[in-house]
């Protein structure tokens, strides 16, 4: 039986596959300076060893604090962060959905993505155009999204002829597919987005295997002028916070000229900048904190003298899939995981303190991974 806080030697990672994270916007909007800000800050793990870094990919470590604390419990030689993946998706413009500007190309691209970060125009500058003559936010972000819902409607029509055809067999579950894909085209007829649908878990799963453009989860990032941060108000933020209201989904206000500076400061330069503008945290940390959520998806941490290291899992994971994350001999020979909470970690001083208080938790195939579990995989292969 082997027991693993870390990994044992000769045993090889299992490739990491990063979610994606599709950054969009129309022209002038800021999403260029956003994207160089987010491939600045992500350069520095490009030798991470499993990344190949392509050039419209940006790969950010997911912030987490708790990882040096637990390090400094025991004097790891290294920390490992996890990562999210940013695409940017150029050649978006209107009639993309009919191949217009890099139109099938773009569709292509975001259709890979796990979300959608929608960069809005939230600030006013006679300096930098904009494609309508006009700062209206609102009217930006309809523009996208009638592009992914003509390109889902032509999806669903697709599907539609087939699923009718075969409910006059009259099985039950063609009839279903048939009468739910009536539904998704009703409700895309009406411009609204497919996220925005009630649906029961079986009619979700059914949809989500559509891979429909409007399904997937959104962030609106309000980019605003660098003189608006630290500003309670803004009456373009409150637009796109209203629109986001009705669609289910996120905003995040960021400036990204700031965030742009920022990605190319050290961390003390960095924090005196934020200092300065009465911040405590960068645009693009909240982001990709708000993105993590935003995919339901968690981190279970491990933690030795050779490495300390988060993992990501999605919500509802059990444990042998969450040892599996590491190697596949772990969730294939699984025996049990032993648990203890990063707090209870960090409050009695290690897994050994923990253990001699009664607190490490031994844990089933079936226990439901919490974020923050600090683990040890027992298995035996």
């Amino acid at each position: 039986m082997f027991a693993c806080h870390c990994l044992p030697c000769g045993t090889h990672v299992k490739e990491v596959l990063f979610m994606k994270l599709g950054v969009v916007g129309l022209p002038n909007v800021g999403k260029s300076t956003l994207f160089n800000a987010i491939t600045q800050a992500g350069a520095e793990i490009a030798n991470y060893p499993f990344c190949t870094i392509e050039p419209n990919v940006g790969v950010v470590a997911v912030p987490d604090e708790r990882l040096d604390k637990l390090a400094a419990l025991y004097d790891s030689k290294k920390i490992t962060p996890t990562y999210l993946r940013f695409v940017d998706i150029a050649g978006l413009v209107k009639g993309a959905s009919r191949g217009e500007g890099l139109g099938n190309k773009f569709l292509s691209h975001i259709r890979e993505v796990d979300a959608i970060v929608h960069v809005v125009r939230c600030f006013v500058d006679s300096n930098i155009t904009h494609v309508s003559d006009k700062i209206d936010p609102v009217s930006d972000i309809e523009t996208i999204n009638m592009e992914l819902i003509l390109a889902d409607i032509e999806t669903v029509n697709g599907k539609m002829g087939r699923a009718l055809s075969m409910a006059k067999t009259g099985d039950k579950k063609y009839k279903m597919e048939a009468e739910l894909l009536q539904r998704v085209l009703a409700h895309l007829e009406s411009e609204k987005p497919v996220r925005t649908m009630e649906l029961d878990e079986e009619e979700k799963a059914y949809v989500d295997d559509l891979f429909l453009l409007t399904a997937k989860p959104v962030i609106y990032a309000a980019n605003i002028a660098e003189s608006d941060l630290g500003k309670e108000e803004n009456e373009l933020v409150k637009e796109v916070e209203a629109k986001a209201a009705q669609e289910n989904a996120e905003v995040l206000v960021i400036c990204a000229k700031v965030e742009e500076e920022l990605s190319q400061l050290d961390p003390e330069e960095k924090a005196m900048f934020l200092e300065s503008y009465g911040i405590a945290e960068s645009g693009l940390n909240r982001l990709v904190k708000k993105c993590y959520k935003l995919l339901h998806l968690i981190s279970f941490l491990t933690a030795g003298e050779k490495e300390t290291r988060a993992w990501t899992i999605t919500e509802g994971t059990k444990a042998p899939q969450a040892a599996g994350k590491i190697h596949t001999d772990f969730e294939r020979g699984f025996i049990r995981a032993e648990i203890v909470p990063y707090e209870t970690m960090l409050e009695l001083g290690g897994y050994n303190q923990a253990k001699e208080h009664g607190k490490v938790r031994s844990e089933g195939k079936d226990y439901v991974m919490k974020d923050g579990d600090v683990t040890l995989f027992r298995f035996n292969v």
